[in-house]
């Protein structure tokens, strides 16, 4: 008895089992396939991804510092002064000039030397002996010899980049020594990489190299990666040599070559089972590609951990089937009657009779519950149609749907009951909120204002006209025709523009031509949208035809002509501004007379102020880019002939306002009043310029007009007066008072000090205070 009591816990065993396996063992297997096979190749992608962004993140930084690094250096060659350095006939004027030009040329070599990458840079005069940093000015034997001593072996090579033009030139790597000057003494040695400029920029002969060193310690730290799964990163040209790299290790050039030749940018690239290569190309320079060796393991570590993972339940799955199945096969009942426990112990208001009877009949009408809050669940997503069927007419109208078996199908999967082959026309309806309320209004208000507008268009003919929002300012109406073809696109656009009849904005209805199927009303939507660059600039709503043109003009000439650009120079060189005012007006006028629409009026805006534009930068260097472009978008953005005087009104005013000479003194006074309590700090003549909207140039030309002495003299000879205050009355030491009047270092501050007094700050202050 027993052995039969054993044998059928057995079979209850194998048939519960079974049905385990069946239901939950073989989701639990294809879903750890799957998982195996997508997951972990989703999540090896997204960690490729993830290496991918920080490379590319990386080496946009890279280039960026050599990017800022080259601007610097174009700056530098650019704003210059070279002239006045070669050596002159003697005169002590000529060698004042000259060392006023070494000394400016110093400062310079000074904030270049301040970048974070840079060990040092000097200018290497070509044609002549002499070579200036930051700190001196020597005859090249003896720079290179005290300042700058470049290791023996690697002095060909480095001083052969002197010859030609360089745009900007990478020299290869060169030991630098340092030791005090004039002595033997090694005190440490540096790796470094040159970075050479030649001026004139565009000379096969050019008169002076600017040489910026970059310290390679430094710029391997800056190539290194924080990132755990980078072993190596290195700058590698396109033979497959590496520039600089960050670890110890060493790419191989056959590698590199392999990479390039068969992989896409940013994808991995196995090197060996552990390893793999990873490269972006360089913003920078072309034939520059950043390089990363990656740690295969570490990168791809959490994939290894699902496939770990997914295992591990598969076989939790298969142990707990077992015991689940061994302890249903003793207690076959006890699952529905904890089912039916669980539910008699549920209060539920909207189903009273849920309770009684079998355990099957309360599964049963449990069930029914389920069932009815579905349906009040798809009740709320029916509302839903509406909105998505307008986006089936946006798409439709766009072309996305081109012929009537799709046009069909999308309609059928929303319930959105269409005739494929009807006949039916477009019109384009575009809203532009006038000037006085488009900053008013909200985006809700104006959102509302839409929202009513194409709730009224289809209360003209709801089963006739389908309406939808095509873009943020504009709508398109889908009019339908009946079998016999007598609904006019043309009084359905008359009834439409008594509704956009309205204080707030202008309104510009297109028609375009009539189609006969669904898939074809891209057509008819084109067309009625093309029809819109006939709207003019009436207020009011209009209805939009091929009928309006340019009287007076040629079809399609809304430009000016050269007679009216010259007529235009003239009266600006003759000083008559308020007739340039007028003679836009003019043209605005017969634009209005002979009926212009509203892009051929704008073209000749345009053309208009870009002849005033022209004008003014022939005289004045004032206004920065980003101003012009504001000019152009309000003459864009102007919806009525009245905006686009009043635009003309405000333009004129800015481009040719007079600045009074009491103005200008006053303007002066303040910044002279700034230098004095600021002469400590950078005092940039580009900030002063751009307060008063002027190039660096003009304003240095009206500072010596206004002041009577030079920009850098005028501060000079303050921070000189100041130095003499701080000499006399406090026991500051040198280097002190240079910092705090402003200059960078001890013996700049000599220098200018000799200049100006004839003697050193030392022997000045021992004979007043004697």
């Amino acid at each position: 008895m027993k052995r039969v009591w054993q044998t059928y816990r057995t079979v209850l065993f194998c048939r519960f089992f079974a049905n385990y396996f069946a239901l939950i063992l073989i989701p639990v297997i294809v879903a750890s396939v799957l998982t195996h096979f997508f997951v972990v190749r989703l999540i090896e992608r997204d960690a490729e991804t993830l290496n991918n962004t920080v490379m590319r993140h990386f080496s946009e930084q890279i280039d960026d510092t050599f990017g800022a690094l080259e601007s610097n250096m174009v700056n530098m060659l650019s704003t210059a002064s070279f002239k006045s350095v070669p050596r002159t006939s003697g005169d002590p004027a000529e060698l004042t000039q000259r060392y006023e030009s070494i000394h400016t040329l110093m400062q310079q070599m000074i904030k270049l030397d301040s970048e974070p990458l840079v060990y040092q840079s000097f200018l290497y005069f070509a044609d002549e002996d002499l070579v200036i940093d930051g700190k001196t000015y020597n005859g090249k034997d003896e720079y290179f010899r005290e300042r700058y001593p470049v290791k023996e072996a690697d002095m060909p090579s480095y001083f052969g980049n002197f010859t030609g033009k360089k745009p900007m030139v990478f020299t290869k790597p060169h030991t630098v020594y340092e030791r005090p000057p004039y002595t033997r003494d090694i005190v440490q040695a540096h790796e470094n990489i040159a970075v050479l400029m030649s001026y004139p920029f565009n000379s096969g002969r050019p008169d002076v190299y600017l040489v910026v060193n970059l310290d390679l310690d430094k710029l391997r730290e800056r190539l290194g990666m924080p990132e755990k799964w980078v072993m190596d990163t290195a700058l590698v040209n396109s033979e497959g040599s590496a520039l600089i790299a960050s670890g110890s290790s060493e790419l191989q050039r056959d590698a590199f070559a392999a990479m390039i030749g068969t992989m896409p940018e940013q994808e991995l690239f196995l090197n060996d089972g552990r390893k793999a290569l990873s490269y972006v190309k360089s913003r920078f320079n072309d034939g520059w590609y950043y390089v990363s060796m990656i740690d295969l393991p570490t990168l791809l570590k959490p994939a290894r951990t699902i496939r770990m993972i997914t295992l591990a339940l598969l076989g939790m799955f298969i142990v707990v089937g077992g015991l689940v199945s061994y302890v249903l096969s003793r207690r076959l009942y006890n699952p529905i009657r904890e089912i039916k426990t669980g539910l008699e112990s549920q209060q539920l208001d909207d189903a009273p009779d849920l309770h009684g009877g079998n355990e099957f009949d309360m599964i049963k009408r449990f069930s029914r519950l389920l069932i009815s809050k579905n349906k009040e669940l798809a009740q709320t997503v029916n509302g839903m149609y509406p909105i998505v069927q307008e986006q089936f007419i946006v798409r439709v109208l766009f072309g996305e749907y081109r012929d009537s078996l799709s046009v069909g199908y999308y309609a059928k999967e929303i319930s959105f009951h269409c005739n494929p082959v009807a006949t039916a026309t477009v019109l384009c309806i575009e809203i532009q909120f006038y000037a006085s309320f488009a900053d008013q209004l909200s985006e809700t208000s104006k959102s509302f204002m839409l929202a009513e507008l194409k709730e009224n268009i289809r209360k003209l003919s709801p089963a006739m006209i389908w309406v939808c929002q095509t873009r943020s300012d504009q709508l398109a109406c889908v009019l339908h025709h009946d079998e016999n073809g007598h609904d006019d696109p043309a009084e359905t656009a008359d009834a439409i523009k008594q509704l956009l009849q309205q204080p707030y904005y202008k309104a510009s209805i297109g028609i375009g031509k009539t189609v006969h199927s669904m898939a074809a009303l891209h057509q008819s939507y084109k067309h009625a949208h093309s029809m819109l660059k006939y709207k003019s600039l009436h207020s009011g709503a209009e209805i939009c035809s091929e009928q309006r043109a340019w009287k007076g003009r040629l079809s399609g000439d809304s430009f000016l002509s050269a007679l009216e650009v010259n007529r235009i120079l003239n009266m600006y060189k003759a000083g008559d501004s308020k007739s340039l005012l007028q003679s836009a007006f003019d043209l605005l006028d017969d634009g209005m007379r002979s009926h212009a629409n509203a892009r051929q009026v704008k073209n000749m805006a345009v053309d208009v102020l870009n002849t005033w534009t022209r004008a003014v930068e022939s005289e004045r260097n004032d206004f920065d880019i980003s101003v012009y472009s504001e000019f152009f978008a309000a003459i864009n953005r102007c919806v009525t002939w009245d905006e686009l005087k009043q635009t003309f009104r405000d333009i004129h005013g800015v481009l040719f306002r007079t600045i009074e000479p009491s103005d200008r003194k006053r303007q002066f006074a303040d910044i002279l009043a700034y230098i004095q309590d600021h002469y400590n700090e950078e005092l940039s003549i580009e900030y002063f310029a751009e307060q008063m909207n002027m190039s660096a140039g003009h304003f240095s030309r009206m500072f010596k007009e206004e002041v009577g002495e030079k920009y850098v003299e005028y501060i000079a000879k303050y921070r000189i007066s100041k130095a003499k205050q701080f000499l006399l009355e406090t026991d500051l030491k040198i280097d002190e008072i240079a910092e705090r009047i402003g200059y960078w270092g001890r013996n700049s501050f000599i220098r200018n000090f000799r200049r100006y007094e004839g003697i050193t700050p030392a022997k000045y202050r021992t004979m007043h205070q004697s």
